[in-house]
């Protein structure tokens, strides 16, 4: 059996759960969160706390036991405090802004302004920083949403190794380059 898997899952005061036609639903300050539950596995819902439980000992129910449980940690936890990425949007005349709370509108570099519409799941903020560089805020309660949006916010100007121009995870370390000109200039 998973060793994670087994491990109950604790609820504060104030959430909820309830397991009813294969579907779980957690609901607590920050919202409300469900999640389909394989047939593999069975819920069991206390006062304060969630257990999952394989209905056997194979190899799959093992692997299915872990990631329920961590589905479940998830859902719990987004309900609670909800979760939060933030990206740094680094280069000279690069920015990014919300347009009618729908669509984050960017300007990195290209010809064109790049437009990514929000999903209805996750809350966006662009903020203008003291160094001149942008701060794009992602959080929800859905942890998923959350990473997904992020990741495709990133992935339209990764930060390139060279002056760090583009967006990148705040806390994430580039790997420079040394340059063309830095690499040739101790060879005469």
């Amino acid at each position: 059996m998973s060793r994670l898997g087994k491990k109950p899952v604790f609820m504060p005061e104030k959430v909820k759960a309830e397991f009813k036609d294969r579907i779980l639903e957690v609901t607590g300050p920050a919202g409300r969160l469900s999640q389909a539950i394989d047939r593999k596995m069975s819920v069991k819902i206390d006062k304060n706390s969630i257990l999952v439980e394989a209905l056997g000992d194979s190899r799959q129910h093992n692997m299915l036991h872990g990631l329920i449980r961590g589905l479940v940690v998830n859902m719990v936890e987004g309900v609670t405090k909800g979760f939060k990425k933030e990206l740094e949007v680094i280069g000279l005349g690069y920015k990014a802004n919300i347009e009618s709370g729908k669509n984050l509108v960017m300007s990195v570099g290209f010809s064109h302004l790049v437009t990514l519409p929000i999903p209805s799941a996750v809350k966006t903020t662009a903020t203008l920083m003291p160094d001149k560089n942008t701060l794009i805020t992602v959080s929800g309660t859905d942890k998923y949403e959350v990473g997904a949006f992020a990741a495709r916010i990133r992935a339209v100007k990764p930060a390139e190794p060279y002056k760090g121009f583009g967006i990148k995870y705040s806390g994430e370390k580039i790997i420079r380059k040394a340059g063309k000109a830095a690499s040739s200039s101790g060879k005469k």
